[in-house]
């Protein structure tokens, strides 16, 4: 005898934790840190406010200092509970307790206020300092290892309370026409076998069980998408008329995993 699907209300949803492997149920009691388009439900008497528009200056000034993603961000006050997905990627909570880790900013979906969120010096990463939840999307199951270790740029997820690494290419690739060609166009990208990300130092590496990033979205683009009222079936937020060059310096970032 087949069973019918699990159908959760408020007082059965989980308290931060997974509804499955692609959902997390945030137990809303005050206020966290959302990143815009990943919270796909809730319930209770919830309210979203945008980073800088004056509703929290106080909460914002203690916690978020990344002026360059605060259009993606918003901040959830209220008492209820939230569910949480991205397109379907594997969904996970971590705890910080006084530490740091630096992630992928696509990957990051929310955190409590205990953490700091900073810009990280690397392109396309931020920083989460102090105690506290946060909850991430990967493209496959997370796995931790220690430095020294060399990782695929696609494969890498973040790092914890450890240096930030350094890129690291095979000889064969600093030695090869065709490397002596990708270095001086961009064109031809790398492979994890011949670029990689060098670790060394302690702390923890996070990686992604897949090769293949989780594709970029644009944050905020609501009445572009499709099935939206007004919206369209292009790319999210994408500029028309605007050629792209190979080689362009957003073009390269994504290639070496930036």
């Amino acid at each position: 005898m087949s069973t019918g699907p699990v159908v959760h209300d408020p007082y059965t949803l989980p308290v931060d934790d997974n509804v499955n492997p692609y959902a997390f149920s945030v137990d809303l009691k005050g206020q966290w840190f959302l990143q815009k388009g990943k919270m796909i439900a809730y319930y209770g008497q919830i309210s979203f406010h945008g980073i800088g528009h004056g509703a929290l200056d106080g909460l914002i000034r203690s916690n978020f200092h990344s002026p360059l993603h605060a259009a993606d961000w918003v901040v959830a006050e209220g008492q209820g509970k939230m569910i949480l997905a991205d397109r379907a990627f594997d969904v996970n909570s971590f705890d910080l307790e006084d530490g740091n880790l630096t992630i992928r900013s696509g990957n990051l979906l929310a955190f409590q206020p205990g953490l700091s969120l900073k810009q990280s010096i690397i392109p396309g990463f931020l920083t989460l300092i102090g105690t506290g939840k946060f909850v991430a999307a990967s493209n496959g199951a997370v796995h931790f290892v220690e430095p020294p270790v060399r990782v695929d740029p696609q494969a890498l997820v973040g790092w914890a309370d450890c240096p930030s690494p350094c890129h690291h290419y095979d000889h064969g690739y600093m030695r090869g026409v065709l490397g002596g060609l990708r270095a001086l166009t961009g064109v031809g990208g790398t492979s994890g076998e011949e670029h990689q990300f060098e670790f060394v130092g302690a702390g923890q590496v996070l990686l992604q069980s897949s090769e293949v990033l989780m594709p970029e979205q644009a944050t905020g683009a609501v009445p572009h998408e499709a099935g939206v009222p007004g919206g369209g079936t292009g790319t999210p937020g994408a500029p028309q008329g605007v050629p792209r060059l190979p080689g362009q310096l957003g073009d390269l970032q994504r290639r070496f995993g930036l």
